[in-house]
C-alpha cells in the first residue's frame, strides 16, 4: 500500500489515508482498464488537496475528494474518448458554486434523468452550499444537500458541450469548440428563502429552455 500522505500538501490522519486507500480501490475497480492506478492516485490526491485548506469538516475531505476525483475522471475519460454515450453534458459554473449553479445543476439532474449529465464548479468555490437554496430547492421537491461547492478543472471544462457562465465574469474559463452561455441571474448570497425563490424559478426557466433546445426528454 503506497504512502498516499507523502504524496499530498496537507497533513492527513492515519483515518483519512485509509479512508484515501479506500477510495483509491474502488476508483481503480470502476476506471479498470482505461486509467492506471498511479493516474487515479494523482487525481485522487489533487482532489484532496483542493478542499483541505477550506473544508469544515476533515473527516468528510476522503469523500469529497473521491466524489471529485471521479467526476474528473468520468470527464478525462470523455475527452481522451473512452467513453462516448451520445448525452450531452452541460457545466453550471458561478463564483462560489454555492448557489445559482447549484440550484441550476438540482433543476438540470432532476428533469433529465438519465438523457443528459451536469456537472458544476466555481471560480472561488465556498465552504459550503447556502442554506436558502437547499430550502428552496427542497421545495420542489429536489435535495441539493449532498453537494459541495468546488473548482472547475480543464478535464471537466473541456468534456462539456456547453458551458453555462453565472457571475465568474473574466475568471470563467473558454475553451475553444465549446459552447458557452452566460446567464445574467442575481446571487443569492444572504438572501433568505423568500429571496432565493423568484431565483430558483428564474433558473428552472432557464433549464427547462436548454434542455428544450438540447433536444433532452425532460420527466416532468
Amino acid at each position: 500500500m503506497t504512502d498516499i500522505s507523502a504524496h499530498l500538501q496537507h497533513e492527513i490522519t492515519l483515518d483519512q489515508q485509509l479512508a484515501l486507500h479506500t477510495a483509491a480501490t474502488r476508483l481503480a475497480d470502476e476506471f479498470d482498464g482505461i486509467y492506471s492506478a498511479e493516474t487515479i492516485e494523482r487525481f485522487l490526491h489533487t482532489s484532496y488537496d483542493q478542499f483541505a485548506t477550506a473544508a469544515s469538516i476533515p473527516n468528510y475531505l476522503p469523500l469529497l475528494a473521491e466524489r471529485f476525483a471521479r467526476q474528473r475522471l468520468r470527464a478525462l475519460a470523455r475527452v481522451e474518448g473512452h467513453h462516448r454515450d451520445g448525452r450531452p453534458v452541460v457545466l453550471f459554473l458561478c463564483t462560489h458554486n454555492a448557489g445559482r449553479s447549484q440550484m441550476a445543476l438540482g433543476f438540470f439532474t432532476h428533469l433529465s434523468g438519465e438523457h443528459a449529465i451536469a456537472w458544476s464548479g466555481g471560480s472561488e468555490p465556498g465552504i459550503e452550499i447556502n442554506p436558502a437554496a437547499i430550502a428552496a430547492m427542497a421545495e420542489r421537491g429536489i435535495d441539493i444537500s449532498e453537494e459541495f461547492p468546488k473548482p472547475w478543472t480543464d478535464e471537466v471544462v473541456c468534456a462539456a458541450d456547453v458551458v453555462v457562465t453565472m457571475g465568474c465574469g473574466d475568471a470563467c474559463p473558454v475553451f475553444p469548440g465549446t459552447r458557452y452561455e452566460n446567464w445574467n441571474v442575481e446571487d443569492p448570497a444572504g438572501l433568505d428563502l423568500v429571496g432565493v425563490r423568484p431565483i430558483r424559478d428564474e433558473l428552472e426557466r432557464r433549464v427547462r429552455r436548454l434542455l428544450d433546445e438540447l433536444n433532452v426528454t425532460t420527466t416532468w
